[in-house]
């Protein structure tokens, strides 16, 4: 007699679904950091279209759109689902999986039960116009990601998936290692095969941003088995070796540079002059590591605002750049003189369709694709995963959590076809992303030309900085800062710790934004670490002027806190800079 709810890690009789099942949910009640936004609760099973199949869930990847899902932002994925018409008040999480086939909807013909199976993460529906004319499912405006926008994903016993995300477990990986590949797999094959006759060949050269990361570990390899040539971009020596054993031609320490950012204003002639020296370095560094004078043909983009105009100009003319994230913001700005004149591409791409999915996974099949884990954690632990990684405390590589799975290694049932290097992952729980920095894009190449210079008279910050610190603590409240703007006639305050240093600044942007969806009192009541733009960009009084305006104009910022000997004593702002053009 099939009990209604089975134990974790009590498997049923194959091809039993018993009515209940266990479940780790995020309710919007609850929104907040993943180790209060998860909790354990017990739901009905889900049941399953004549297209779908229902899979009981051994592991499950670990992503962070789930640390998303658990913040309620950028998106309440719960709402969005309830305006859709679904009536489910909880989102059940995981976009990456391995388990076994428990039922299969009266259309499905390529999985049957008992097969042990991966699952990519692209769902659409197979009526969609588009879809059925033959386009390709990522472009239907049916297409969403499984486990985010879609409820019902890998953090439960019982997953319900469409048939066609279902593929073939690799026999010589366990359960844990076979549930964490396919979304950053399948993401770093579409970017790099996806594009007619811009995706990478043989003989290529590849420039990998994030090289030790999932996203890069994965594009690495999949260079590799082209007979493509990469270049892996990383934090770090520390990362070199690696990226090398995965097949990474070598390595460039991106905090050997310091031009990353967004671009200056056009009209900008300092921020430009140093912006093309710091570029023209980067650019011959991977010279250096090819040991040829050759530019990449494609560039492997994720951290965006930091990183694109360097990639650009970088990339070989008539090359790509393909970017599927932006893990230093979004706001990226191109030279466009350098897309049109060099004939150039910026292509965005976004997972991968079913076609590209099982292309991907017949690498893994093969043995040709390590899953390059860092960490594996028990059913309980899977908050804990979460708030790592929104803490930004995760190791590197991927990760993945056991679900019905009694314990680690289990699930391997033959060898890996060909011998592979299981290369050790970096040590140390610190990400490091490139931060925003002045940055411009000129026409010239990476080879020297006429050297750049720059009108100056000589006038130093301090000459123009208002002395002394308009301040607040992280724990004053917004209603308190919002006080010290209006009789100060100021437009931002400086929050200041305890150790008299500055870790942010609350503008009126900040509070405008804090108003946002809140009453007057709610928003009052908030503190100003939580409204406040964290980090505090300075410089030091004895900087020319030309420079701190194209640190301004570069950074899109309005002030900037000065410093002597590291301690803040004033504040330059955009208007005191105009004041000195009309002679005030």
């Amino acid at each position: 007699m099939t009990k209604e709810l089975y134990d974790i890690a009590e498997q049923p009789p194959l091809g039993i679904v018993p009515p209940k099942m266990h479940a780790w949910l995020i309710r919007p009640e609850r929104f907040g950091k993943p180790t209060e936004a998860f909790q354990q609760e017990v739901v009905n099973t889900p049941a399953i279209a004549d297209d779908e199949v229902l899979v009981y869930v051994m592991a499950a990847g670990i992503n962070y759109n789930n640390v998303w899902a658990g913040l309620g932002i950028p998106v309440n994925v719960i709402a969005a689902r309830n305006k859709a018409g679904e009536k489910e008040d909880f989102h059940i999480g995981g976009s990456d999986a391995s388990g076994i086939v428990y039922k299969v909807g009266k259309d499905v013909t390529h999985v049957k039960v008992g097969d042990e199976v991966v699952m990519h993460c692209g769902q659409y529906n197979r009526n969609c116009e588009w879809v059925k004319k033959g386009g390709d499912p990522m472009y239907s405006p049916s297409f969403k990601i499984w486990g985010y926008e879609t409820n019902y994903g890998s953090f439960a016993q019982f997953t319900r998936v469409q048939a066609q995300q279902c593929m073939p477990k690799p026999k010589h990986m366990n359960w844990e290692e076979s549930a964490a590949y396919t979304l950053v797999a399948a993401t770093a094959w579409r970017m790099l095969h996806g594009w007619g006759a811009s995706s990478i060949k043989k003989g290529d050269v590849a420039l990998i941003w994030g090289g030790a990361g999932g996203l890069g570990s994965m594009a690495i390899q999949i260079a590799k088995a082209v007979g493509a040539t990469s270049v892996a971009m990383v934090s770090g020596e520390d990362k070199f070796d690696y990226c090398m054993k995965l097949g990474a031609k070598g390595c460039i320490n991106r905090n050997e540079f310091d031009h990353w950012g967004m671009l200056p204003h056009w009209k900008d002639g300092a921020g430009y002059a140093k912006w093309l020296k710091g570029v023209r370095s980067f650019g011959a560094k991977i010279w250096e590591v090819l040991g040829e004078k050759r530019a990449p043909n494609i560039v492997f983009e994720h951290p965006g605002e930091s990183t694109i105009p360097s990639s650009i100009f970088v990339c070989e003319t008539g090359g790509m750049v393909v970017v599927c994230a932006g893990t230093t913001g979004y706001n990226a700005t191109v030279d466009l003189r350098y897309l049109w004149m060099r004939q150039k591409r910026l292509q965005g791409s976004h997972f991968a369709n079913t076609e590209q999915a099982n292309q991907m996974n017949e690498l893994a099949l093969r043995g040709l694709l390590d899953p390059c884990m860092s960490r594996v954690f028990t059913y309980e632990e899977l908050p804990l995963a979460h708030q790592l990684m929104h803490d930004n405390k995760h190791p590197h590589g991927n990760m993945s959590v056991l679900i019905g799975a009694t314990e680690f290694g289990l699930g391997a049932s033959g060898k890996p076809p060909v011998a592979m290097v299981h290369p050790t992952l970096p040590k140390g729980d610190v990400h490091t992303t490139p931060a925003p920095y002045p940055m411009s894009v000129p026409l010239p190449s990476i080879a020297e030309g006429e050297a750049l210079t720059v009108a100056d008279d000589g006038t130093k910050v301090r000459d123009l900085m208002h002395l002394g610190i308009i301040s607040c603590t992280p724990d004053d409240s917004v209603g308190t800062v919002a006080k010290i703007m209006v009789d100060k006639e100021i437009h931002a305050v400086v929050v200041m710790d305890d150790q008299g240093q500055a870790v942010g600044v609350v503008s009126q942007t900040d509070m405008v934004l804090a108003r946002q969806g809140r009453t007057p009192d709610q928003a009052r009541s908030m503190l100003a670490r939580e409204v406040m733009t964290p980090g505090c960009a300075t410089c030091d009084a004895d900087m020319l002027l030309s420079e701190a305006v194209s640190l301004l104009t570069a950074r899109r910022m309005h002030r900037l806190v000065v410093t002597e000997n590291g301690q803040p004593v004033g504040v330059l702002s955009m208007t005191d800079v105009v004041r000195k053009i009309i002679g005030e």
